[in-house]
């Protein structure tokens, strides 16, 4: 398996941006895509966003297209998500995940230890 550790959380004012990372240890050889998921409390898990690990594709929920941005560095086994014109609905506990699948049909099977986001307004 992999193991990923997320960093980067943190309180933000809404308007205000965050920068997440994850860096994968393990059987990276693996991965096809990497991505970002998020719960709030009270809420289901719920997809923000997914990048290819070869190929770059990318993927992004409707409720953060165009204000977030993933980004990976396979070199250092790192994906980012840059969050911008952070809402408070926003807030959330963010997990980094992987998939064997492709980034159009992914299917989480590692996820980290999360990290907060809290946006307040």
């Amino acid at each position: 398996q992999v193991q990923l550790v997320e960093s980067g959380g943190g309180l933000v004012q809404a308007g205000g941006s965050l920068r997440l990372s994850c860096a994968a240890s393990g059987r990276t050889f693996s991965i096809s895509a990497m991505g970002w998921f998020r719960q709030a409390p009270g809420k289901e898990r719920e997809f923000v966003a997914a990048i290819g690990w070869s190929g770059g594709s990318k993927q992004y929920a409707d409720s953060v297209k165009g204000r977030f941005t993933i980004s990976r560095d396979n070199a250092k086994n790192t994906v980012y998500l840059q969050m911008d014109s952070l809402k408070s609905e926003d807030t959330a506990v963010y997990y980094c995940a992987t998939s064997r699948t492709l980034v159009s049909s992914f299917v989480p099977n590692s996820w980290g230890q999360g990290t907060q986001v809290t946006v307040s307004s």
